[in-house]
């Protein structure tokens, strides 16, 4: 099944139900008005979701619409939890290099998660709204999942069960923030400002034969001002699978139904000690600091730039035959003025 939340001026939105070519929707009322009432009775209502499911991608709902993506909110507009991981060891790896710093061993065996704001997402056309371009604004493109209720302790090896859906993440990161935040070792808050998510969330079986070993095994795809930036592939080089993202999530707490647990920047190492871009034949990258690392270790110090106002970032998923799953992420940068 495929759902977004389109904006009805409430803060949940409207649950709309979306065909597998993103060509209709509908909405399910009589089911649920939101997403996360889905989540909270998975068990109850995906039953009759998946009836009312067939018969839209079937043509038999007589009220359903055109899908329209500029309407969507993330499809969960706030969240009880959005917790991010660096699954992609790849990425933390460059950028310890890149100061010179040993990578400790147990990074490839204990992930590295925080906890985001999940009151306030963005929409997946939302603008980027920042006071002051310093920041270092950066984008980072990633997949989540949806749990669930979890229960404290689970093992890896069961916590895939209790993956609902999934969706793309633009997880913005202000760069120019990290550095004091990490220097008083208590993690990010500011630097990791309202994360945007894409027009639809689905559930696994969506991805036929790419959902595999809790991964997603397709490229991630982003254009930068237009231009092909990345292509990495989400099932390579990901050391720790969802599941395991999971299982770390809940190790000392249960995790509520709707939580949101992110894969953290999709990085391919590509072959070589450090990735290459687009135009050099590689398959380049979901966000511009991995690109400043590799500028960093081959010439001593970065010489591509972080967001200015205008700046534009697509971020988007396509299936075997080259067609749109999740929608796509499509933000401009712009200065944000307080009312």
């Amino acid at each position: 099944m495929k759902f977004a939340t389109y904006r009805n001026g409430t803060r949940d939105g409207q649950l709309m139900l979306v065909s597998r070519d993103l060509s209709k929707a509908v909405a399910v009322p009589a089911l649920a008005e939101t997403l996360q009432e889905v989540l909270d009775d998975w068990d109850g209502i995906a039953p009759e979701l998946e009836t009312a499911y067939a018969a839209l991608n079937n043509g038999e709902i007589d009220d359903a619409v055109a899908f329209d993506e500029s309407l969507c909110e993330s499809p969960l507009p706030r969240a009880y939890q959005w917790a991010d991981g660096s699954a992609y060891v790849n990425h933390v790896e460059l950028v310890r290099k890149a100061r010179n710093a040993e990578m400790p061993p147990s990074f490839w065996t204990d992930p590295l998660m925080y906890q985001g704001g999940s009151d306030d997402f963005l929409g997946p056309k939302d603008s980027i709204e920042m006071a002051d371009t310093a920041w270092g604004i950066d984008f980072e493109g990633e997949i989540a999942v949806i749990t669930d209720d979890v229960p404290m302790g689970v093992a890896a090896e069961e916590a895939g069960q209790y993956i609902r859906l999934l969706m793309l993440v633009n997880d913005v990161s202000l760069r120019g923030l990290i550095p004091n935040e990490l220097g008083k070792g208590f993690g990010f808050f500011q630097s990791k400002p309202s994360s945007a998510f894409s027009p639809v969330a689905v559930t696994p079986d969506e991805l036929g034969d790419a959902w595999q070993a809790n991964k997603v095994h397709l490229p991630l795809l982003s254009y930068y001002n237009g231009a092909p930036f990345g292509k990495p592939n989400a099932g390579e080089d990901m050391t720790f699978d969802f599941a395991q993202l999971v299982a770390h999530a809940a190790k000392t707490r249960h995790l509520g139904a709707g939580a949101i647990i992110g894969s953290g920047t999709v990085s391919n190492k590509q072959g070589t000690d450090h990735g290459s871009a687009i135009a050099e034949g590689g398959v380049g990258y979901s966000c511009i600091a991995e690109v400043r690392m590799i500028e960093t270790i081959r010439d001593g110090k970065p010489s591509t730039g972080f967001m200015q106002f205008g700046d534009t970032i697509k971020i988007e998923m396509q299936d075997a035959k080259g067609e749109s799953i999740f929608g796509s992420i499509d933000q401009k940068v712009v200065q944000y003025t307080p009312e």
